[in-house]
């Protein structure tokens, strides 16, 4: 059972490309990923983060090249890592070949900032070689100069402008395997820009606030900016660039898709705030709860509501719902139906268990 949505939002029809087995733009659903902060040549340590970051519910995960050294190390972290591997690339044109021999599935780079034309010939030829897709990465603080003294600033029409740029070296070298990111730690300029480009090209677009700062603001600021874009249509992979461990990326982008209704992975609770008509200590609960059933993959809806005030209304649209009742004894409803009373102290157990076996059954039948 699910909440049915207000409004379903009309996603902007993009083309389709691939990351390693990741299909991204068209219809395909909106793929989250997020970038290790580890030294690449600490080998174990990146393999460790990569696995934490997957098993949060990444599909892509990005991980920085500066020297040859990464670049070599990729090939052992991708035989032990099983998902899709963007080699971060700046200036150095050696290092992406080296990133797409070593098995990276796609390049974050700027085919202008990394030589002459001979340069980019051999990064596209090791690209298309390896079935390697490539990200333009625009972003307002590293912009061309040239283009920021016709704009005088970073604006909407400069990050557009450069990525069209962009995008014309690729496509005069026949290679159309990409996507396109125009990214600012401004709100209001990337919503700007982003709307922009997706009225002048059809590439899919890589969404994201760039540095957008620590867990809550950051998380703030991604949540209404891309949800912006999001709800427009606009978008067909983010990444939540948050100061803080990267799996909360996914996390927080996880939950962004969720709130819109444009993907379902796991348990979305909804849950009161709680007040002096409690029945039972709602936040603790809830807390428990998240830790417990983090390990559900399966779509599954649960309400955790403290009183009969809008316990019973929101527990006929979740698959599963507990509302806060006198005496200790609260309601457990199983899709939107009273099932039968639960004390407190068994509120937990009772839940998981009912979880569990939800997503047992679910599971079942796909």
């Amino acid at each position: 059972m699910s909440i049915r949505p207000f409004r379903d939002i009309k996603r902007r029809k993009t083309k389709v490309i691939n990351v390693g087995d990741v299909k991204v733009g068209g219809d395909n659903p909106i793929s989250v990923q997020s970038m290790t902060n580890t030294l690449t040549t600490d080998v174990k340590a990146t393999i460790n983060q990569i696995n934490d970051i997957a098993e949060e519910g990444a599909d892509i995960v990005r991980v920085s090249c500066p020297d040859k050294d990464s670049t070599l190390a990729l090939k052992e972290i991708v035989s032990h890592t099983s998902i899709p591997i963007v080699a971060d690339i700046h200036f150095h044109f050696k290092r992406a070949i080296e990133a797409a021999e070593s098995g990276a599935k796609c390049l974050r780079i700027n085919p202008g900032n990394i030589g002459n034309k001979s340069n980019i010939h051999e990064v596209l030829s090791a690209a298309k070689n390896n079935n390697c897709s490539l990200r333009v990465g625009v972003n307002a603080g590293s912009l061309e100069r040239d283009i920021l003294e016709k704009y005088k600033e970073p604006c909407p029409e400069a990050l557009v402008e450069s990525a069209l740029r962009n995008i014309k070296i690729l496509e005069d070298q026949d290679f159309f395997n990409f996507k396109i990111s125009v990214k600012s730690s401004d709100v209001f300029l990337s919503i700007a820009a982003y709307r922009q480009l997706s009225k002048a090209t059809e590439y899919p677009l890589h969404l994201g606030i760039t540095e957008a700062g620590s867990f809550i603001s950051g998380s703030i600021k991604s949540s209404i900016g891309l949800g912006s874009l999001l709800m427009d249509g606009i978008g067909d992979t983010i990444r939540i660039s948050l100061s803080d461990d990267p799996p909360k990326e996914i996390k927080i982008g996880n939950e962004i898709l969720k709130s819109l209704n444009l993907r379902n992975r796991g348990v979305k609770i909804i849950s009161c705030p709680s007040c002096a008509r409690q029945a039972f200590p709602v936040i603790n609960t809830v807390k428990i709860l998240e830790e417990k059933l983090s390990h559900i993959k399966t779509p599954i809806t649960l309400s955790i509501i403290g009183c009969v005030v809008n316990g019973p209304g929101e527990a006929a649209m979740t698959d599963i719902g507990i509302t806060g009742g006198g005496k200790g004894n609260n309601m457990l409803y199983l899709s939107g139906i009273q099932s039968e009373k639960v004390l407190t102290d068994d509120i937990i157990t009772e839940v998981v268990n009912q979880v569990e076996k939800k997503a047992a059954e679910l599971d079942k039948k796909l």
